[in-house]
């Protein structure tokens, strides 16, 4: 059988329960926020950080956030932190996770 490269998007999905928990037991993993800096400003979790989808790519390698790093994505809904996984994962990072739904799901 053929061992995959990456997990699947759906395996990436998590709640921010699960979230929270990775966070905590992983001082290294980051949160990131893949909105608008407007979005942001109005709203966000607490110990994320802020990289419009948009700059995703250059502001990784600017940060010099590893490779290996967990590195759990949001937005609103879900659509741009999915979009986020599949730029990551291209440039080679492989501990990702989306929280599913983003903002919408958690309603805080």
């Amino acid at each position: 059988y053929l061992l995959k490269k990456y997990r699947s998007i759906e395996e990436s999905e998590i709640d921010y329960r699960k979230a929270k928990d990775i966070l905590k037991r992983n001082n290294k993993a980051i949160l990131i926020d893949v909105r608008s800096m407007q979005e942001y400003k109005e709203r966000h979790l607490q110990g994320s950080i802020n990289i419009s989808l948009y700059d995703l790519e250059r502001e990784c390698k600017k940060l010099e956030i590893e490779k290996e790093d967990t590195i759990i994505v949001y937005c609103q809904s879900g659509n741009r932190s999915r979009r986020a996984l599949e730029i990551l994962k291209q440039n080679g990072y492989k501990n990702l996770y989306e929280i599913k739904g983003g903002l919408d799901e958690i309603g805080e």
